[in-house]
């Protein structure tokens, strides 16, 4: 459960900045109040890893200048973050925090020295004696190195999150709890990791992240057309200032159709492990869910409904509304810092 005021969420890629500032009236009544974006050099964050601290600090500053409420969100992802949901017999809630620790050992690839540790109980099957536990664990290293960069950047970071779980809250809290029965997959293409998170029975019920985003299409139109990134970018955004190569087309359709592939890929196994028939729909954000190709070819391989996540379902526009141009040209991308900004400055266990 949540108590308080909405936190700003801050979300820190590997191609840009983004924040969001929601407030909620007394009835529930969600507002945007500021959506601002700023890009980073190339290569500032490589695999989740922070390789240009300075351009990052520089960023946030820029984003912040004028606001006096500093309290953040953040987030974390890639490979140094693991979530397992793993089956524990019945036991209570004191029992279960003494044993977690060592359930954790068996199941993360880390010593569970080096990491910060969460779970959350999913269901409890009573008649079998076993429940359902989501388990957490992101490197202790990672988290303080994303912790300074905000320190530096003179902001106050009260939250840490995962992307999945950011888009989930955003979509939950915009389009309600899926119906009972469906499979949901939300699914958020960054531009270097895109993550999976799949909803059934209103729980998450698989994730993972696939180290491949938008940046691989921009790479590939570089490396077959010779040509830089920024105009690379351009191309495959249809915004060159010209005439867009005809090969653009093909080289987009053949990396779109390889990410599509290595994303069935992960449907397809956690349908032959999870005794689900099908997919119900999958709900598109990050960068790339503009892009039609993208769209068409995710529809074909899962044979689900895709649909744009519209993360303004979460908090509405207003005229008072800061940045409602930057939230228009991005979209679907700010998925993560709308969710990021659905988190409270006080915060308790249900």
């Amino acid at each position: 459960m949540s108590e308080g005021k909405n936190l700003i969420g801050v979300d820190i890629g590997s191609s840009s900045i983004k924040v969001c500032e929601i407030k909620e009236g007394r009835k529930g009544a969600r507002r945007l109040l500021r959506f601002a974006y700023h890009p980073l050099p190339s290569q500032s964050i490589v695999d989740g890893h922070i390789m240009n601290s300075g351009a990052v600090i520089e960023g946030l500053e820029r984003l912040f200048h004028k606001q006096r409420r500093r309290d953040v969100a953040l987030r974390i992802s890639g490979h140094s973050v693991i979530i397992k949901k793993v089956t524990m017999p019945l036991m209570t809630p004191d029992e279960l925090r003494e044993q977690i620790s060592w359930e954790a050992e068996q199941h993360i690839p880390f010593d569970v020295a080096d990491v910060e540790l969460d779970y959350q109980v999913l269901r409890r099957r009573e008649e079998e004696g076993q429940m359902d536990v989501l388990l957490v664990a992101a490197k202790k290293e990672e988290i303080q190195d994303l912790v300074n960069l905000a320190v530096e950047a003179r902001l106050k970071p009260k939250v840490i999150d995962l992307d999945a779980f950011t888009v989930q809250n955003c979509f939950e809290v915009g389009y309600g709890q899926p119906e009972r029965g469906a499979t949901t997959v939300l699914l958020h293409v960054g531009a270097s990791l895109t993550t999976i998170n799949i909803i059934a029975e209103g729980n998450t019920a698989f994730t993972r992240d696939i180290a491949n985003g938008g940046n691989a299409i921009t790479e590939e139109i570089q490396r077959q057309l010779s040509i830089g990134q920024e105009e690379a970018e351009a191309y495959k955004c249809g915004s060159g200032g010209g005439i867009v190569p005809q090969e653009v087309s093909r080289i987009v359709q053949q990396v779109v159709e390889s990410l599509a592939g290595e994303i069935q890929r992960s449907l397809d196994f956690y349908l032959a492990t999870s005794g689900d028939r099908e997919i119900s729909r999958v709900i598109l954000s990050g960068g790339a869910a503009r892009m039609d190709s993208l769209k068409d070819a995710v529809s074909a391989r899962s044979r689900a409904q895709v649909e744009i996540l519209d993360p303004l379902r979460a908090a509405g526009l207003d005229s008072k509304s800061l940045g409602a141009f930057e939230l228009e040209q991005h979209g679907p991308a700010a998925a993560v810092a709308f969710g990021l900004a659905l988190r409270k400055d006080r915060e308790r266990a249900a």
